[in-house]
């Protein structure tokens, strides 16, 4: 994976919510093939701000096929990017942004006749919004049941859109909200989305229904309570497709085994053609943050092991990972890491970025 990011003029900006700003951005014709997406993956924007060089990933809320490249930043407590978003950038600006990435995606099939139930809370509908789109538009026998938590109606993101996609798709696409400051009446509709209300949502709404996929983004506990739910119901974890915010884990430190020695290791990168080489010591900091202290320009921007966008794979030697959001497992078993949380376990280790 190469580490360019590209300058990109910012074509609109609309203020969806009070605390939630929506980004489009031009892309020149000589980067359409770079910046093509499937629905559900995700920009990684680059910004300095007061000296520091912030990079922070949002996913794509427009559909491939729209020709459109368009993110939604909600505004959070103390985020300085997300803040820089949503007072600061005006059309016409340009920002540094590297091309889509992700594997939280999904990729239609005209002939497929599936049921497919969405979660989202808050800012997590900006994927799934994407993924809703790709479905209606391109899988004309498939349905759609959408469950999205936020606070209140005001705090609804793409609410008018949504809405006019109901009305549009109106047999096969079914909306649900649930507000946790609001009341609708009803209990279902009253709360968080954990795995009580889940359970609820289940009965009250998929009980005669067989699920072919589930896609689900939103906070960590939410999240995985919605997974656990699902498997209890019969749906096989493979269907299950999750995108965290982040996560809540603290990281632990990597240990190569119970009362074995650290050792140095000699570490071996190739990233777009070149290659880089330093040590590091088993038990020390992970293969990203050793390599940008050697001066190494790696891709990356969660550092949380859930975006996948220090994804590398390990041609010789064995690493291990701290915490793993973001690869699927057949890309484990292809020899794909986080770099952001790799530390080796073997003396030479070599990781490339291209292939």
């Amino acid at each position: 994976m190469s580490s360019d990011f590209y300058k990109l003029t910012i074509e609109e900006v609309v203020k969806e919510t009070e605390d939630c700003v929506s980004l489009s951005f031009g892309i020149p014709d000589e980067l359409k093939d770079k910046f093509s997406f499937y629905s559900g993956q995700y920009l990684t924007l680059k910004q300095e701000i007061d000296g520091a060089d912030l990079r922070r990933s949002y996913s794509l809320c427009s559909e491939p096929s729209s020709g459109v490249h368009k993110v939604a930043i909600k505004q959070v407590e103390k985020g300085v990017f997300s803040t820089f978003a949503n007072v600061s950038i005006k059309k016409g600006d340009s920002i540094e942004c590297f091309p889509p990435t992700g594997n939280f995606k999904h990729i239609p099939s005209p002939k497929s006749e599936k049921n497919y139930v969405l979660f989202a809370a808050g800012s997590g509908i900006t994927p799934i919004l994407s993924i809703l789109k790709s479905i209606l538009l391109h899988e004309e026998k498939s349905t759609v049941n959408l469950f999205y938590g936020n606070k209140g109606f005001s705090s609804v993101i793409f609410r008018e859109e949504i809405e006019a996609l109901k009305n549009n798709f109106i047999n096969r696409l079914s909306v649900t909200h649930i507000f946790s400051k609001e009341n609708l009446g009803n209990r279902i509709q009253k709360g968080r989305i954990d795995e009580e209300k889940c359970e609820y949502l289940y009965d009250a709404f998929l009980k005669d229904i067989v699920i072919d996929d589930i896609y689900i983004c939103g906070p960590e506990q939410m999240t995985l309570s919605i997974r656990e739910v699902s498997i209890r119901r019969g749906v096989p974890s493979s269907n299950i497709h999750l995108e965290l915010f982040g996560t809540s884990i603290k990281k632990v430190k990597s240990v190569v085994a119970k009362n074995t020695p650290s050792f140095d290791s000699v570490i071996e990168l190739k990233l777009d053609g070149d290659e880089f080489e330093f040590p590091l010591n088993s038990e020390g900091e992970n293969i990203l943050d050793a390599a940008q202290k050697t001066g190494i320009d790696l891709p990356f921007a969660c550092k949380g092991g859930v975006c996948c966008t220090c994804k590398a794979k390990v041609l010789e030697g064995n690493v291990s990972m701290d915490v793993n959001y973001g690869l699927e497992q057949d890309e484990i078993e292809n020899g794909y890491v986080l770099t952001c949380q790799a530390h080796p376990t073997t003396e030479k280790v070599i990781i490339s970025f291209d292939d």
